[in-house]
């Protein structure tokens, strides 16, 4: 059996995984902020980490797969202040439609889903384990990071911290010390929320909670850490700083994994840029298709930029009628070695795809098929060509009545339903085995 091989940030090579304990795999995903609609380039990252999931699980077996949920920010402060909505309201309501947007793309919940809020003792830990070890400073109702007591700082994304200073800007807040440093706890005015702390009413800064996490659900070191790659620096940069300097240097994440941007016209996909569009939005253009979405997702290398464009969700739709026809009445079986050896290098999906249809051209393979599509979380939808058709329209029955009509020679009433069908989006498809169908 070939060894899983994965990119390390940390390193930028491609190394043999090694993991801490092989009978129980750790990992952390860094999950979304809930104060509105997630955008479909959000959604790479979930696809790539449940697919990395999924194969672990395959080869281990016990795997612990963490994503957190952000429910305190400025942002979702602010969508409060503008729509009047209590933060608690903004918050459950965009975390449920979030998972059930994700459960869409196949996506599995993960085995731990901690939220901000509840962490804020374990937070307020680790911020007091700072200050005791000399690596974090109080400062008006602030507490901030001070990167210039960490010798290495900036090991992942290679910015030093003499680069940070020369490229800070002239107004840097007068509570800190240097340029560089960060904020770890925050004061809290007026109608903003806010928890007591040693250093006053007040509220965590980002990074803090994917340490503090971290910490209290899987321990100091995990194995992989995973998110964009927008979320490098500063944010995976200063959670290897508050966790290694508060744990005597033990690394937090032995193996640094990052997607690349979804693009749109070659530039990235964001909401600041106004050139997104949601996952919500996109279910609906395609009721019943998460699976297409998702496989166009996976048909970029996670590492790479890829661009978004509808064209490629309908060949991805159109690329599963094939193997779903293909499929029917089949039963996994075992996953194909090609497909695990392309998922094992780096999670190679263009290629494992490339395989599948390489699959999907023996009738003798269909059941090695649907097991290798399960490990890109695919092919196991049991409603594929009905999803998005109305509940009133008895297909089963007008394709028995045309094949009635057809049998006495009333050739005109079987077109008539043919016609039908059609004006509804729905093909039909004859063949040696009877007549099936499809929804475009």
């Amino acid at each position: 059996m070939s060894k899983l091989k994965i990119y390390n940030t940390l390193t930028n090579q491609k190394e043999e995984f090694k993991p801490i304990d092989p009978n129980h795999i750790k990992m952390y995903v860094c999950g979304p902020t809930v104060y509105d609609y997630a955008h479909v380039g959000n959604a790479r990252p979930v696809v790539v980490f449940d697919t990395l999931y999924r194969l672990l699980k395959h080869d281990y077996g016990n795997v612990t797969y963490a994503r957190n949920i952000t429910d305190i920010d400025d942002k979702i402060i602010d969508a409060s202040r503008e729509t009047g909505k209590p933060i608690s309201e903004i918050t459950e309501k965009f975390t449920r439609i979030y998972e059930e947007d994700m459960a869409a793309l196949n996506a599995y919940l993960p085995d731990i889903r901690p939220k901000a809020t509840e962490y804020i003792p374990e937070m307020i830990k680790l911020i007091s384990d700072l200050i005791d070890k000399g690596h974090a400073y109080e400062a008006d109702g602030h507490v901030l990071f001070q990167v210039s007591t960490m010798n290495d700082y900036g090991e992942l994304s290679g910015k030093t911290v003499a680069d940070l200073i020369a490229g800070a800007r002239v107004d840097v807040a007068g509570y800190k010390r240097e340029a560089p440093d960060f904020v770890l706890w925050k004061p809290s005015t007026g109608d903003q929320p806010g928890w007591d702390s040693p250093w006053g009413f007040g509220r965590p800064g980002w990074h803090t909670e994917c340490s503090a996490m971290i910490r209290g659900e899987l321990g100091k070191t995990i194995d992989i850490h995973g998110g964009g790659q927008d979320l490098i620096f500063p944010h995976h940069e200063n959670e290897i700083a508050q966790s290694k300097c508060s744990h005597d240097g033990a690394k937090l994440a032995n193996y640094w994994m990052h997607n690349g941007y979804l693009t749109v016209n070659g530039e990235k996909m964001s909401k600041s840029l106004g050139n997104f569009i949601t996952v919500h939005q996109l279910l609906e253009e395609f009721p019943g298709k998460g699976e297409a979405i998702r496989l166009a997702l996976l048909s970029s290398h996670y590492r790479q930029p890829a661009d978004f464009s509808r064209d490629a969700i309908k060949q991805a739709q159109k690329q599963l009628d094939r193997w779903y026809r293909f499929t029917v009445r089949a039963e996994a079986s075992e996953p194909s070695v090609a497909v695990l050896e392309a998922l094992r290098d780096d999670l190679n999906t263009p290629k494992a795809i490339m395989e599948l249809n390489q699959l999907a051209k023996d009738e003798n393979k269909k059941g090695e098929l649907l097991a290798s599509a399960n490990l890109l979380g695919i092919l196991n939808s049991d409603n594929w060509f009905i999803a998005g058709v109305s509940e009133e329209l008895d297909i089963d029955s007008l394709i028995t009545e045309r094949a009635e009509a057809k049998a006495s020679k009333d050739f005109a009433r079987a077109d008539e339903i043919r016609n039908e069908l059609a004006e509804q989006g729905i093909t039909l498809l004859d063949g040696p085995n009877g007549t099936t169908w499809e929804k475009k």
